[in-house]
């Protein structure tokens, strides 16, 4: 049965829970969380912004490649993962670090990809977070992929599948979201958008009132959510994943945030932003709303984010310490995950390489 248009509108105005100032406002539909859990995610994103602050500085000390930094849009990243349950699945894209991070794989794990190194860090089976996609909404397909088996295979398990405003410009989140309608799958789709796709404004990628109303076309409901809210985007989340756990099937979940750095190191975002933009974004940073509100309900003390801070350092000096380590390669590397059973010609080569190898060593000309 077609579910009437009106149901799968989003809302005029994002949902907002805690606003700028740190002033709750009550909302019918979405309840605030616990502030149990918004200490928690508090903490996580005083983590997460530590995180961020670190891999910056280690692009500039040469030891990560490239850091597409989240600075500003951690409250989508905690919220992402403090929304799903153990056996859910996380599909995240090359931003998401600290959404990675803080559903459990360590941050030398997690950082291994944007160091250049040729895995990708992890076991996406151990914690059910697929491997940070680089290309744009190719991940889309794979989440939507894997809780297609989860149906056929009678699985409780939901599925989140991350993109930004530039991949909703592509064909694969046309046809990620046309198939989880279809076969009404236990998908949430959560695009962060930050107004920007590298250098290209969202006023030039869609003439759509919002990303959220795209979802119409699709049969699924949409709705918006201040991303630097992390109660709203928190309460928004677990409630499309409640729905897909329940057979209700996708939603899409559009957060409305801000890239405040440049979309990598390599990038100059001085060439097509103006800083008097870049500054609006500051007094909405989702730090300074999330502290104020709890310090308001007097849940978070001088103590309490002191002890935040020193277990953020903890954090940072890790990783640090993991970046800052010599790797020795292994030049079988090269053959030994090519195939399950190396044939006849990889293994001529690796034997060939093993000769350069020793003769280089021992100096034969």
């Amino acid at each position: 049965m077609t579910a009437p248009a009106e149901t799968l509108l989003p809302r005029d105005e994002p949902v907002r829970l805690i606003d700028p100032s740190g002033t709750l406002r009550d909302d019918a539909e979405y309840p605030t969380p616990d502030v149990a859990d918004l200490l928690a995610a508090h903490a996580a994103l005083v983590t997460g912004r530590r995180i961020n602050e670190q891999c910056f500085a280690l692009v500039r000390q040469g030891r990560l490649a490239v850091y597409p930094s989240s600075h500003g849009q951690e409250a989508c990243q905690v919220a992402a993962a403090l929304a799903l349950a153990d056996g859910d699945w996380m599909f995240p894209t090359y931003r998401d670090s600290v959404s990675v991070i803080t559903r459990g794989v360590s941050p030398a794990e997690a950082l291994v990809l944007l160091r250049g190194d040729w895995h990708g860090g992890y076991d996406p089976h151990e914690y059910r977070v697929a491997p940070q996609a680089t290309p744009l909404a190719t991940q889309l397909l794979h989440a939507v992929g894997r809780a297609h088996a989860a149906t056929l295979q009678g699985e409780d398990m939901v599925v989140l599948a991350m993109c930004g405003d530039g991949a909703t410009s592509e064909g694969d989140f046309h046809e990620a979201l046309n198939f989880a309608a279809v076969f009404h799958l236990p998908v949430v789709f959560f695009v962060q958008n930050n107004e920007f796709a590298i250098s290209v404004p969202l006023s030039r990628q869609t003439a759509a009132p919002s990303l959220a109303h795209k979802a119409i076309g699709y049969g699924m409901p949409g709705e918006r959510v201040d991303g630097n809210d992390v109660a709203a985007v928190l309460a928004v989340l677990r409630s499309a994943v409640s729905r897909a756990r329940d057979g209700g099937g996708p939603t899409l979940v559009e957060a409305h945030t801000y890239r405040m750095l440049a979309h990598t190191n390599a990038d100059d975002d001085t060439r097509y932003r103006e800083r008097s933009e870049v500054a609006a974004w500051v007094e909405r940073d989702p730090l300074l709303r999330s502290r104020a509100y709890l310090r308001e309900v007097g849940a978070l003390d001088d103590v309490t984010e002191e002890r935040f801070t020193a277990d953020a350092e903890r954090v940072a000096a890790a990783l640090r310490d993991a970046m800052n380590a010599e790797v020795e390669p292994d030049p079988e590397d090269l053959f030994r995950f090519v195939y399950a059973e190396r044939p006849q010609h990889l293994q001529r080569q690796w034997m060939g390489l093993q000769d350069e190898i020793r003769r280089d060593t021992e100096g034969v000309e």
